[in-house]
């Protein structure tokens, strides 16, 4: 019996099976459907290696690979389905006869396989084909090479194939063929940096589709399962656009199957558990449905009968009494379905006017201060005055948005600001449609831009130069406290399998930006306090020293090898020692190495263990400093490290010890206090821990330390006087006097120590060393420094919105409570100051 003809009968006995099981009950959906695929799958396994082996009786049936897409791709085929694979194979390992073409051979291996599932007999057929979902059919021939069609993906491929392929699945033929093939065009299915522009076509596609299917719209006899208002495919259309929002970015939403999806996408909080639960109950009474519609006669339908009599018969094989039960069952499913849809399309486009005067009208009724001159830059973004505004579809997009934009902008504190420094954010831009259908697509975002462009230059700068970071706001927990270190290094690990370092470096730093530009946000939104902010700016650094310097030892070791029983030690000091960084902040890094400084690496390229360190701690600083097209990430200062910028990058603990121990000033042991590693392992970590620890209790030279502290500070005033009457940090009682104070306490009395400043306050006040006021001082001033880097970095007065908003990020009721309470904590600051470091 050919092969053909035994699949033509399998076919048959698996349907009736099926049917049975799904009529009795013992079959549920996903039993029902999983059973279906499986067959599909394994008739089109056969099939491929059929037509291979026809051909090629002796050759191995490889090189030739089908990827399911649709209903096959996520196991969930009905009794009717089509199967529309994509067929691709590999021009060095196909088999073909001698002095054929190896296209030609996959074309007709295709149409073979085709010919096998699809011929007919007294049995019937196996499966219908359909290959129009490969790229261009009407002009591409029906089995494509795979690194043609891997090019294709990566540069041509329209939107709504990118929702396609969110259920592909390598299926059957040469899987590993097909496993390549998926792995390579995933970058294009689950971009980090979605374009919106994809939803709008898949909505778009949806409308069409109800357009089409008018007469199969309304409910009742006729209606559409599949296609209609509120059907089968509108559920799927709901779960397809979330994940393709939200999963490049967390890839447990990836799941093919629908029900699965949803699942996924509620526990996530990405839809409501609700509306979840409501489509996966609908979609498992539809498809219920649809399969009695297919049973009858083996018709590839998915509408209800209009006659009555067929309307009855099928729900009677649902075990309903009527076609009025059935129609009854299914309706309120439908309007859930369709209202739930609805939902995403937001209400319907408005446009402003494109007249000058009506529009200088428009804005002056919406509240701009200078309704002229926002109407003739709004004009101007019209006219296409910069290179991202050029084209058609460009503008398109602007007006999509541009109502929405200049609400948003009309409710910002200054809507001067807010116009301005957005029209100098798109005079940079090298495109702005993504940009546009990102705010389209996420309303509530304009809102928050508007506020940003108005009292934020910081983050205004940064969206100039990347406004892709604002589409890190899409997700509601980016305005949440950041999580702990371990799960935010996990996040930045997630880059795809098989990726270079250089791939690995640009992953971390967009994901760095991103969380620090949602930190200033949160500010700038007021959902967030700034102390918790500069302890997430913090974790978001130690994070990416995690990762990034573990993935240069790794890259580094490619080439050299280890040294054995040594490894990289990183110790971090400052305001990233005492976790409390700024938006701006440097990071003050010292690199040590365990082990001994004689021994050798034992790579390829051997190097000694002092050029081997010095040469990857370069390495390591690089990794983290050097700019990149996904913006800078941190300047790194290593200037603290023994001797200074005189001495060696990284220096061995043993070296670290000495010095400490005899040679380092006390300007040194004051930056100890605040010292900690960050990098290597347990045990290196706490061997360089012991060390400081030893130092700071006792194990260095007798000095005059509250004298040498105090020449210090004055030097430091001499060469480094504050930005502007507000610099929180260095004022005569700003930060840096606090700093001193409690590090010349922590010195002479050795008690105290703990990285964290506002700690180390709390323990020397209840021991009666420091006064209780330093606490709050620490809080207010840090808190002030914090705001004031993101919303007047030049430390000077700043107008009335951003004195409101330095308000209600410092918990008090106006500008004048802010400038009271900084004379106040100054004064008492100094007088800290002055009674530690004793007479001037």
């Amino acid at each position: 019996m050919s092969t053909g003809a035994r699949l033509r009968i399998e076919r048959r006995r698996l349907a009736l099976l099926v049917a049975l099981g799904d009529l009795s009950g013992r079959f549920d959906l996903t039993t029902v459907t999983h059973l279906l695929t499986d067959f599909a799958d394994d008739a089109l396994d056969r099939a491929i290696r059929a037509a291979i082996l026809e051909r090629t009786p002796d050759a191995d049936p490889r090189g030739f690979a089908a990827i399911a897409l649709g209903k096959q791709g996520s196991r969930e085929l009905n009794y009717s389905s089509d199967i529309d694979p994509i067929l691709i194979f590999d021009p060095e390992t196909l088999p073909c006869r001698p002095r054929e073409d190896v296209q030609e051979a996959a074309v007709r291996i295709g149409r073979r396989m085709v010919e096998l599932l699809q011929q007919r007999d007294e049995n019937g057929y196996v499966l219908r084909v359909d290959l129009r979902l490969r790229p261009s059919p009407e002009v591409t021939p029906i089995v494509l090479p795979v690194e043609a069609a891997i090019t294709y993906y990566e540069s041509q491929a329209l939107p709504w194939e990118r929702a396609a392929f969110i259920r592909a699945r390598a299926c059957a033929g040469d899987l590993e063929l097909g496993g390549y093939f998926l792995d390579a065009i995933r970058p294009f299915v689950w971009r980090r940096a979605l374009d919106f522009g994809t939803i709008r076509e898949i909505r778009d596609i949806s409308r069409r589709i109800r357009d089409h299917y008018s007469q199969a719209q309304a409910f009742g006899p006729g209606y559409d399962l599949k296609r209609g208002r509120g059907g089968i495919r509108e559920v799927e259309f709901f779960a397809q656009i979330h994940q393709l929002i939200h999963g490049g970015r967390e890839p447990a939403l990836r799941a093919p199957a629908t029900r699965d999806a949803l699942a996924a996408l509620a526990e996530a909080g990405r839809i409501g558990a609700d509306e979840a639960r409501d489509l996966t109950d609908a979609y498992v009474t539809l498809r219920t449905i649809e399969h009695r519609l297919q049973m009858v006669d083996d018709r590839q339908t998915h509408e209800l009968p209009e006659n009555l009599a067929s309307l009855d018969n099928v729900a009677r094989l649902h075990g309903l009494a009527d076609g009025t039960a059935l129609t009854d069952l299914l309706q309120p499913h439908v309007i859930r379905v369709g209202a739930i849809y609805d939902s995403l399309a937001g209400e319907e486009e408005q446009r402003l006017p494109s007249e000058s005067a009506p529009l200088e009208a428009k804005l002056g009724a919406a509240g701009f201060e200078r309704p002229d001159g926002a109407a003739r830059i709004v004009q101007g973004w019209r006219g296409g005055t910069y290179p991202a505004l050029r084209t058609p579809a460009a503008r398109e997009a602007l007006e999509s948005v541009l109502p929405g934009l200049i609400d948003a902008f009309s409710r910002a504190p200054d809507t001067v600001h807010a116009i301005t420094r957005f029209d100098a954010m798109l005079s940079r831009l090298p495109s702005a449609i993504n940009f546009f259908r990102l705010l389209e697509a996420q309303p509530g975002l304009a809102q928050l831009l508007g506020q940003i462009l108005a009292l934020a230059p910081t983050l205004a700068e940064q969206l100039g130069r990347r406004a892709e970071l604002l589409d890190g706001l899409i997700d509601a927990t980016a305005l949440e406290p950041v999580p702990d270190i371990e799960a935010l290094a996990e996040g930045m690990r997630h880059w795809e399998p098989g990726s270079d370092y250089q791939y690995q470096l640009e992953f971390v730093r967009r994901f760095v930006n991103e969380k620090r530009f949602a930190l200033g946000a949160q500010i700038v939104a007021g959902s967030g306090d700034p102390l918790e902010a500069s302890a997430g700016y913090a974790r978001v650094a130690e994070a990416a020293i995690e990762t990034l310097a573990t993935a240069t030892v790794e890259e580094f070791s490619r080439n050299h090898g280890v040294v054995p029983e040594s490894e990289l030690v990183i110790l971090a000091l400052g305001r990233m020692g005492g976790q409390a960084l700024t938006h701006a902040s440097d990071l003050d890094l010292v690199y040590l190495f365990t082990g001994d400084y004689a021994a050798e690496s034992d790579g390829a390229k051997p190097l000694g263990a002092v050029m081997y360190y010095n040469r990857l701690g370069q390495r390591v600083t690089a990794a983290l400093s050097v700019p990149t097209p996904a913006g800078p990430l941190y300047e790194v200062d290593t200037r603290l490290r023994p001797s200074g910028a005189q001495g060696p990058l990284v220096v061995s603990l043993e070296g670290f010890e000495k010095y400490q121990r005899a040679d380092a000033w006390t300007w040194e042991h004051m930056a100890l206090t605040r010292a900690r590693p960050v990098f290597g392992s347990p045990q290196a970590r706490a061997k360089v821990q012991g060390i400081i620890d030893a130092v700071l209790k006792g194990a260095r030279p007798d000095r005059d330390i509250p004298a040498e502290a105090a020449k210090m500070r004055a030097e430091m005033a001499a060469h480094k006087p504050p930005k502007g009457p507000l610099d929180a940090k260095l004022l005569d009682g700003g930060l840096v006097d606090l700093e001193f104070a409690v590090h010349t306490v922590q010195l002479v009395h050795r008690t105290g120590f703990e990285p964290r400043l506002g700690l180390a306050i709390d323990a020397l006040a209840g021991q009666g060393l420091l006064p209780p006021a330093m606490r709050p001082a620490h809080d207010f001033l840090t808190r002030l420094l914090v705001t004031m880097r993101l919303v007047a970095p030049d430390a000077q007065e700043p107008g009335p919105a951003t004195q409101a908003l330095i308000a209600r990020a410092l918990r008090l009721g106006s500008w004048d409570e802010v400038v009271a309470q900084l004379d106040r904590t100054r004064q008492e600051v100094r007088d800290c100051w002055a009674s530690v470091r004793g007479p001037a």
